[in-house]
């Protein structure tokens, strides 16, 4: 999630712990909200400390904990030097509990789509992910931009309940929306396990899912997509696609099967969150070979979806590779 997103889910969850007496938790909790990303810093480490890679120990209970507590003793001075006095004010505990909030709703948020978080670590190296939401999602991010807009609209223009009114507004409007999905997610296990694929993927609508299934046999990898509407049922025939594995190797390309083998690694190599999402395949002759795209089904944003559009030569077999966003034909022509 993006990090506005972060720091607003905070902020919105301190102010519900301590309303408008207890400002100065209330922006500790928000600061919290992005301070996990903060990793990012720690990369040159991350290939000999696996753990400190990018949502690694710090999205984790343990991480946010020592981030709390650390924090404890440095934001409300940060704060108190910043915005005044009064917000490096009042009990440590209360700053510790409004740190620990704000870096776990971190965690919570990140949960929330395919990418995963270690939260048990470094006792658990388990990576969870509740697969309940898009990476990017048009409606939760204009809720974002509603939000702030209205927050700073509202300074110093509106008496100070109408600001109380709107924020209690905001809290409750973010807890109902991350209680649809994670109880619509749950729905679209039960319909994923009865109709026999193997992964849900969230859409923007939080009543549409993509049902994902991936299996290999016979030497060859098999994929299958259907878009499903909680309830309408099925929107779509299931798009199904088989890649010979392994590629025949170098040499000519004769058809689409192995212009599809031909391309499947090379594109995967390209395109890193290729490989770690689930992802879906169409190809088609073009003069002098094949032309294949290979795209995410999670990076996908106004219809368009990230991947990578591999020409196969057909005479030599050669391929190239080129990452692109594009509209996929199959699988998001049916919308709702």
């Amino acid at each position: 999630m993006d990090p506005f997103s972060h720091i607003l889910l905070a902020y919105l969850l301190g102010f519900g712990l301590w309303g408008p007496s207890g400002l100065q938790f209330v922006v500790a909790s928000a600061f919290a909200g992005a301070l996990p990303d903060a990793d990012v810093v720690l990369y040159p480490l991350a290939s000999r400390f696996p753990l400190l890679r990018h949502r690694g120990i710090t999205h984790s209970i343990v991480g946010v904990t020592i981030l709390a507590v650390v924090g404890t003793f440095v934001v409300p001075r940060v704060l108190a030097w910043g915005l005044g006095p009064r917000f490096g004010a009042g009990p440590l505990w209360d700053f510790f509990v409004a740190l620990e909030v704000g870096g776990l709703s971190h965690v919570l948020l990140d949960a929330m789509d395919h990418f995963s978080v270690p939260i048990f670590a470094p006792f658990s190296l388990q990576e969870f992910h509740f697969d309940a939401d898009r990476i990017a999602n048009i409606g939760a991010m204009s809720f974002t931009v509603f939000a702030y807009a209205t927050m700073l609209y509202e300074r110093g223009r509106v008496a100070l309940w109408i600001w109380e009114v709107t924020a209690w507004i905001l809290l409750a409007a973010a807890l109902l929306y991350f209680g649809i999905r994670l109880f619509t997610r749950w729905s679209a296990g039960v319909a994923k396990r009865r109709n026999g694929f193997d992964e849900v993927i969230p859409q923007a609508n939080p009543l549409v899912f993509l049902f994902y299934g991936r299996s290999e046999s016979g030497g060859e990898l098999h994929l299958r997509v259907a878009r499903y509407h909680l309830l309408r049922g099925f929107l779509m025939l299931t798009a199904s696609l088989t890649v010979p594995l392994p590629s025949s190797g170098p040499g000519p390309v004769t058809g689409l099967p192995e212009a599809l083998a031909r391309s499947y690694e090379p594109a995967r190599q390209a395109s890193w969150f290729l490989a770690e999402t689930h992802h879906f395949g169409e190809s088609r002759v073009v003069p002098g070979g094949f032309e294949v795209f290979w795209y995410s089904l999670e990076m996908v944003f106004l219809g368009r979806a990230a991947g990578v559009l591999v020409q196969v030569d057909g005479p030599t077999g050669s391929v190239t590779t080129r990452p692109v966003w594009r509209d996929p034909r199959r699988i998001f022509q049916l919308r709702s």
